[in-house]
């Protein structure tokens, strides 16, 4: 399922809003947007942090229960 509303994501927020002229061009739009889809943009399944914010936030009782 978060495989799927990612790569929603993914299409509607970069892919269909920009008509890359090469390759390259669409790689780094990808790249960049990634940055911002884990670093900047909140998740409401994430109680609205960033995956960033809540892997973080979560490391240290990870690290314990492994």
């Amino acid at each position: 399922m978060f495989v799927e509303r990612l790569w929603k994501s993914v299409k509607y927020e970069e892919v269909y809003l920009h008509a890359y002229d090469s390759v390259c061009d669409a790689k780094q739009g990808l790249e960049e947007y990634f940055m911002f889809y884990n670093q900047n943009r909140p998740h409401t399944a994430l109680d609205d942090k960033t995956p960033n914010e809540f892997y973080f936030d979560n490391l240290p009782a990870m690290q314990k229960a492994g």
